[in-house]
C-alpha cells in the first residue's frame, strides 16, 4: 500500500501562474519538527548512560528535557503547518523509548534490581502498559469526543506517566537514603500502580487550553512566574519535581472525581427516564 507520509507542497509558476504539487522537495518547516522530536528521542537515551554511570540526577534531566521537547513538537509543527503522517508516528515511537522503555531501565539500575525477578516484572508492566497507552491515544486521535474531554486525556498521559514514576528517585535524593531491597518491593508495587493509571480510563487533566490566549495585563506577571519555576527547577530540582507530580496527582484526582459524579447521575436519570416511558406506554 502506498501512503504518503508528507503533504503535498503547493507551488506557483512565475510564468503560468498555475499552482502545481511539488514532490521532490520538502521545506524545511516540514523537518524542524521532526528534528526536535530526534533531539527528544536523544535525550531519552542520554538518560540510559547517565544511569548505568550511577548519575541519576543528569537522568532524571534527561527525561524532563525529552518531556519538555515533546511539548514542544507539536506545537512547533502546527504553528508551522508542518504537520505529516510520519511526523505522528516518529513522535509516538519516540514517547515510547523516553517514557516507556528510559524510565523503567533507571528504576531497575537504581532500585528495582534487589527486588529481583519481582522488580523486572513491575518494569515489564509499566513499558507494556506505556506501549498500549500511546497506541490506544494513536486510534482514538481522530474519533469524535463529547465537549468535556477537549481538555482531558483519557488516562495518564505517557510523559506524566514518566516524570510521575520516577517519584521514589526524587525523595530518594531529597532525603538522601541508599536504595536497598527494604524499599525495592515498594518501588515495584508504586511503578504497577502508575501502569494502571496509564492504560485506565480515569480523566486526567490536560492542560492544553491554559496559554492559548493571555490577557494583556497578564503577560509580565505570567512571564515572571515562568521564568522562577525555571530558575527553581534547576536549582531544586528534585524538590520541584516530587513537589509537581504531588500536587498534579491530587489534582488530577479532584477533577475526574468532579466529572465522573455528574456523569453517573445523567446516567441514572436517563435510566430513570427511559423505565418511566417504557412503563407509560406499556400501560
Amino acid at each position: 500500500m502506498n501512503e504518503q507520509l508528507f503533504p503535498d507542497i503547493e507551488h506557483q509558476s512565475t510564468r503560468s501562474g498555475r499552482r502545481f504539487a511539488r514532490l521532490r522537495s520538502l521545506p524545511f518547516r516540514v523537518v524542524l519538527p521532526n528534528l526536535v522530536t530526534l533531539l527528544a528521542l536523544c535525550a531519552g537515551l542520554t538518560g540510559i548512560r547517565m544511569g548505568l554511570e550511577g548519575r541519576f540526577e543528569w537522568a532524571v534531566a534527561a527525561v524532563v528535557l525529552a518531556a519538555l521537547l515533546d511539548a514542544v513538537d507539536g506545537r512547533v509543527a502546527r504553528w508551522l503547518k508542518g504537520t505529516s503522517r510520519f511526523g505522528a508516528e516518529l513522535d509516538s515511537l519516540s514517547d515510547f523509548v523516553n517514557f516507556g522503555v528510559v524510565p523503567g531501565l533507571l528504576l531497575y539500575i537504581w532500585v528495582l534490581k534487589y527486588a529481583a525477578s519481582f522488580g523486572w516484572l513491575a518494569v515489564l508492566a509499566y513499558v507494556i502498559a506505556a506501549v498500549l497507552r500511546l497506541a490506544r491515544f494513536n486510534v482514538m486521535i481522530d474519533k469524535p469526543k463529547p465537549a468535556w474531554q477537549a481538555n482531558f486525556f483519557t488516562g495518564m498521559p505517557a510523559p506524566a506517566g514518566a516524570i510521575a514514576a520516577m517519584l521514589p528517585l526524587y525523595l530518594a535524593e531529597i532525603f538522601e537514603f541508599v536504595p536497598a531491597r527494604a524499599i525495592a518491593g515498594v518501588v515495584a508495587v508504586y511503578l504497577l500502580v502508575i501502569a494502571f493509571m496509564m492504560v485506565s480510563t480515569i480523566p486526567t487533566w490536560s492542560g492544553k487550553k491554559v496559554g492559548a490566549r493571555v490577557p494583556r495585563d497578564k503577560v509580565i506577571p505570567i512571564t515572571v512566574g515562568v521564568v522562577l519555576v525555571i530558575a527553581a527547577l534547576v536549582s531544586y530540582p528534585f524538590p520541584i519535581l516530587a513537589a509537581v507530580t504531588i500536587a498534579s496527582r491530587s489534582r488530577t484526582k479532584r477533577r475526574s472525581t468532579a466529572l465522573t459524579k455528574p456523569a453517573a447521575a445523567g446516567v441514572r436519570w436517563r435510566a430513570a427516564v427511559t423505565a418511566w416511558s417504557t412503563s407509560v406506554w406499556s400501560v
